[in-house]
């Protein structure tokens, strides 16, 4: 991971003058503010896991296939690393035939997780994927004509890594997607060091799976998600992208999807995996 050590001087002229909230405040007071009429609409309404977290209507992901075009998702744009993200809320029960729609649809191959399903007692995401082996590895949308496999599930140090198998009922097209499940970053908060964060990333980065590919072989947009998608999932692009000018690019990411980056200590913790990832 390549960063100008302009991160670390700013980094450490916030860092001195306590000047984390400030800052995040600034951020939120200037984020772009667009359309959501879509996500409002009655029918929609009940498919958004957080009444106040929604997709804006320019930048939305719309789905083909099936009764049902509406997603809680965005594509994000980080146009100076040709970087593509669709950031999305974590599943809800009567969406999960939605998002593997979006996976297949959208070409992804790669799904970063990065919160658990259930935590501090609340149902955070729906599982949404196959979660045993022999006669649970599978799951069937007949609404959408996909079927979801389990494959392979690794245990790493910090989290799971699945290999999944979607089948496209109508003309039995393969395809492969691996999702990276960090299992230990808490929601609202951020990991103990950046270390462990760093190695996740740079492990996703290895498989050449957050694109763009190559001509030949077109790779979509990585697909990222915590619980509401704007938080974790915001840090986690900002960390990759891995630009000097962090405030400029989250104001720039938060024109596609409202709210990225929750905390000022996500803020803090961005610059801090940006410095250490350059080291």
């Amino acid at each position: 991971m390549e960063c100008d050590y302009g991160v670390k001087d700013e980094y450490q002229a916030i860092e001195s003058r306590r000047g984390w909230q400030p800052l995040f405040t600034e951020i939120r007071e200037k984020s772009a503010n667009f359309s959501i009429a879509e996500s409002k609409k009655v029918a929609n309404r009940d498919l958004n896991r957080y009444r106040d977290v929604n997709p804006f209507d320019h930048s939305r992901v719309v789905l083909r296939r099936g009764n049902c075009s509406y997603i809680n998702a965005s594509l994000v744009k980080v146009q100076a690393v040709e970087r593509t993200y669709i950031l999305t809320q974590g599943p809800l029960p009567s969406t999960v035939s939605h998002f593997w729609t979006m996976v297949w649809e959208q070409n992804c191959k790669i799904i970063a997780m990065l919160n658990n399903t259930i935590e501090k007692n609340q149902v955070k995401c729906h599982t949404y994927w196959p979660v045993g082996t022999h006669t649970n590895n599978m799951l069937t949308f007949e609404d959408v004509q996909l079927t979801v496999e389990l494959v392979e599930e690794e245990h790493k140090q910090n989290y799971i890594l699945r290999t999944l198998r979607l089948v496209d009922l109508d003309n039995e097209e393969v395809r492969l997607v691996r999702q990276y499940h960090y299992t230990t970053w808490p929601d609202f908060g951020v990991p103990t060091t950046p270390s462990d964060f760093i190695q996740y990333l740079q492990d996703i980065r290895n498989t050449g799976g957050l694109g763009p590919g190559t001509e030949e072989e077109p790779i979509g947009p990585a697909i990222v998600h915590c619980s509401a998608g704007i938080g974790r999932s915001g840090t986690f692009c900002i960390v990759d992208t891995a630009l000097v000018n962090v405030k400029e690019l989250l104001l720039e990411m938060r024109r596609y999807r409202m709210g990225l980056i929750q905390t000022a200590e996500q803020l803090r913790f961005s610059y801090l995996s940006i410095i250490e990832g350059a080291e």
